[in-house]
């Protein structure tokens, strides 16, 4: 089947990248490597989606969790995400690409923060290509910054607790300003979406793939983005309901 037009894309991608644990074992290799080539496929997919027209790629890196793996695991991410922030900046500015990030982030290593500010602050004027990076992120901690910050809006007078609307509640997630997923990917062959954008994902396509995320490449996102081609995004309403409207 040819790829769907341009009318068919989705406008955001989420992805759950998962698997370079495995990658890793299934090669003899240490952990950390499966992790440094993921980074690698980080790169390849935020290529492959500006050649296939995806304007936002979401991609969950560290979860609010992941404190609890072995402190060397840790550590080395932390060590691979400072070197990929250093390395790719200059790319981000060629190519047009803003860089932000949802999560904790206050709560990250002091160098990965000053990094992540001078990347975003760098890329803040781009429109075109939107690249978002979930760090220290769970859904249920937004859900409850959100509340958090909802309500003291409430008190302070600059919200008013009739309006709870989503639209309202929505602006005191970290995703204000951009576009709920219209497509979540979860590599590995995983089925499960491990507290990752819950809210957002309410009506998003999903599509569980069998490739390891060090392995995901662009032919592997074109799958995905013709299999969400395939769907017939309803929100709620009957098939004979989508198909009336668009007449």
């Amino acid at each position: 089947m040819s790829s769907p037009g341009p009318a068919q894309l989705p406008q955001h991608v989420a992805i759950i990248m998962d698997g370079n644990g495995r990658w890793a074992q299934q090669r003899g290799l240490p952990r950390l490597e499966g992790h440094r080539r993921g980074v690698e496929a980080v790169r390849t997919t935020m290529n492959a989606a500006r050649e296939i027209g995806i304007r936002y790629i979401t991609l969950y890196a560290f979860s609010v969790e992941n404190w609890k793996r072995p402190q060397g695991e840790v550590g080395g991410l932390m060590g691979l995400l400072e070197f990929y922030l250093k390395k790719e900046l200059a790319t981000f500015v060629r190519d047009g690409v803003r860089f932000r990030t949802i999560g904790r982030t206050d709560q990250m290593p002091a160098g990965v923060r000053r990094l992540l500010r001078e990347t975003a602050a760098a890329t803040a004027h781009f429109t075109d290509w939107h690249f978002i990076l979930a760090l220290n992120y769970g859904s249920r901690t937004e859900v409850a910054d959100a509340a958090r910050a909802y309500a003291a809006a409430v008190v302070a007078g600059t919200e008013k607790l009739a309006d709870n609307s989503w639209a309202t509640f929505s602006r005191y997630l970290y995703t204000d300003g951009i576009p709920e997923p219209d497509l979540l990917v979860r590599t590995s062959g995983e089925q499960r979406v491990s507290n990752f954008l819950l809210l957002q994902c309410a009506y998003a396509e999903m599509v569980f793939t069998p490739t390891l995320w060090p392995d995901f490449g662009k032919a592997d996102l074109q799958a995905a983005v013709d299999e969400y081609g395939r769907r017939e995004r309803r929100y709620g309403l009957t098939a004979e309901q989508i198909k009336a409207g668009a007449k």
